[in-house]
């Protein structure tokens, strides 16, 4: 599992069968620090997530099971969940969005 951030979307006119009708989005791995990596991955969305949003990502068999169409679908990534807000060590709280951040404030 990974928190991630949306940082893209992704339109495929050819793919394989399985995946018609998914909506595929670009994410990138939250770091804790203000560092960013330029780590991506391609996620199927069953949430509706925006661009900048927060997310939970599964892989394999819990992504499979997210998508609902079995486990013959030619994908193993899926958000599972839109974050509102997470509290990090040291009390930080982290928000939806970069921008919602700073709101949030600490304890």
């Amino acid at each position: 599992m990974h928190i991630c951030t949306v940082v893209g979307n992704l339109w495929a006119t050819q793919k394989e069968a399985s995946l018609t009708g998914l909506p595929l989005l670009v994410v990138r791995p939250f770091t804790s620090g203000t560092e960013q990596t330029a780590e991506t991955m391609v996620a199927v969305d069953t949430q509706g997530a925006r661009l900048g949003e927060r997310v939970l990502v599964v892989h394999g068999r819990a992504a499979r099971h997210a998508i609902g169409r079995g486990h013959d679908i030619g994908f193993q990534t899926a958000i599972v969940a839109i974050v509102d807000s997470m509290e990090l060590e040291g009390g930080r709280r982290v928000g939806q969005t970069a921008a919602e951040d700073s709101k949030i404030g600490t304890y």
